[in-house]
């Protein structure tokens, strides 16, 4: 066998083992539910009412705090509430984003997209609550560093109700889940493909070492640097992504309502998939959940770095990560995918189906998803690098040998990321990554009467205060 088919035997029963305990599934009519995404869907409820659909009415409020209303360079902490946002952004708006819901529109329909959106509105309280919980719990050193979220968490959760070991060994399953998850390689695997698709440059294995080289660059300067590129990276893929959306949106603007349309009466429709409704619900909710990450424990480690006084505050900020990931760039996908007709006609699927669906608009388009693919992958894998690395050294220590030791294990991994299967890399990845949600949002309920309480004080002190001020 070549070198590929050894690596992907090798990669099987390790992807099968994953996929089956920790998607573990019920049937559900004709659909199979994880009960991992009944996990999820049930945080997203929770905290919304918990909060009173503070998704909504605390939007406004989010822009102000990203904006820097509430933060000072002499607070503690390594980043401003936007950098803070920018990296957890960058791990979250991914190739989840692009080839995900390509993935979830040809198996659950258009539907999917419909209940994708509404995972996405759920999730923006379910960030809300494990980000402040991040920044209210991190550990602040005195040479200034910061690190924070589940792993740190989760131990005063069950500490609350006399399970102190019990909450350390979740602390532990949580870290491994994310070292686990930070290996990105599904982010690298999909660049690759439409890399390889537009340019024809057939050595993989060549793709990879340059990406883990330049990966190895970023993750060795530290933090700084990882927030440097981020809050940089962030704002301009997403920008190109979206501008070349509503460019075949607007090619395609008598279809555009029919295509809303679609979406919505096949999220309801018995028939429109295999598993009808459930079938589009479970699509739609997994890729959002693999996109946005609310739940998993994952973006607050991003979000504790930021400089403030004010933990909630940052929770407020981090509503608008669900939303633009989901809300806006999923949806605009989903859109992009189903008003061209490719997922009808092409024989594609992940990110080649994206491509094909700009293709039909400008032939050269999928030239510009390649450069979006490879941002989008590189970002992703530096917020998910820094991820691991925090959840690394809580197992470990922070020692420079051993940060050197998971940096070496990250950059390895991607660099044989590009000659994987991508259903393998899928299972492998969502399985790592949605096993980090088990330990996190027992915390999270374990902890929402506090955070109950806080959130009532801080909508009075400085919500309020702020709107009785601006009414003089």
């Amino acid at each position: 066998m070549t070198v590929d088919q050894t690596l992907n035997a090798w990669l099987a029963p390790i992807a099968d083992w994953l996929g089956a305990v920790i998607f573990y599934s019920v049937p559900v009519g004709e659909a199979q539910l994880p009960l991992i995404m009944l996990w999820l869907i049930m945080g997203g409820v929770v905290c919304t009412l918990a909060f009173r659909f503070l998704n909504l009415r605390g939007f406004r409020h989010s822009l102000r705090v990203i904006r820097g209303d509430y933060s000072s360079k002499d607070h503690p902490g390594e980043a401003s509430p936007f950098q803070a946002l920018s990296t957890a952004v960058s791990g979250t708006v991914g190739l989840g984003s692009i080839g995900g819901v390509a993935i979830a529109v040809s198996l659950g329909g258009p539907g999917a997209a419909f209940w994708m959106v509404v995972a996405g509105f759920l999730g923006m309280s379910t960030k809300f609550a494990e980000v402040t919980l991040a920044v209210k719990h991190r550990i602040v050193r005195p040479d200034g560093s910061v690190s924070g979220g589940a792993m740190y968490y989760v131990p005063i959760a069950l500490q609350k109700i006399g399970m102190p070991r019990l909450g350390k060994f979740l602390a532990v399953v949580f870290c491994v889940a994310a070292v686990g998850g930070s290996l990105t390689i599904f982010q690298v695997n999909q660049a690759w493909v439409q890399f390889h698709a537009v340019t024809g440059f057939e050595q993989a294995f060549v793709f990879g070492l340059v990406t883990a080289a330049w990966v190895a660059f970023v993750l060795f300067g530290g933090v700084q640097r990882i927030v440097q590129w981020t809050d940089k990276l962030s704002p301009f893929m997403c920008l190109l992504y979206v501008a070349a959306c509503l460019v075949v949106l607007a090619a395609n603007y008598t279809s555009v309502p029919g295509a809303f349309a679609t979406i919505f009466r096949e999220a309801f429709a018995p028939t429109a998939v295999s598993g009808g409704v459930v079938g589009a619900l479970i699509q739609g909710f997994r890729r959002a959940s693999f996109a946005n990450e609310a739940g998993l424990g994952s973006a607050p480690m991003a979000h504790a770095m930021v400089r403030t006084r004010e933990p909630m505050s940052q929770g407020f900020a981090a509503l608008m990560e669900p939303f633009l990931d989901t809300v806006i760039i999923c949806l605009l996908t989903a859109l992009v995918v189903v008003v061209t007709g490719v997922y009808h006609t092409s024989a594609s699927d992940g990110i080649a189906l994206t491509s094909d669906a700009f293709a039909t608009v400008v032939p050269w388009f999928p030239a510009v998803l390649a450069v979006v693919a490879i941002l989008f992958a590189l970002s992703t894998v530096l917020a998910w690098g820094y991820y691991g690395e925090q959840a690394w050294t809580f197992m470990f220590t922070g020692a420079r040998k051993s940060r050197f030791a998971y940096r070496a294990l990250l950059c390895a991994a991607l660099a044989v990321a590009p000659v994987f299967e991508r259903d393998q890399v899928t299972s492998i990845v969502d399985s790592l990554t949605f096993a980090g949600a088990i330990p996190n949002l027992i915390a999270v309920y374990l902890l929402l009467p506090e955070l109950r309480a806080d959130l009532a004080t801080y909508w009075e002190r400085v919500v309020l205060r702020e709107k009785r001020r601006e009414a003089k």
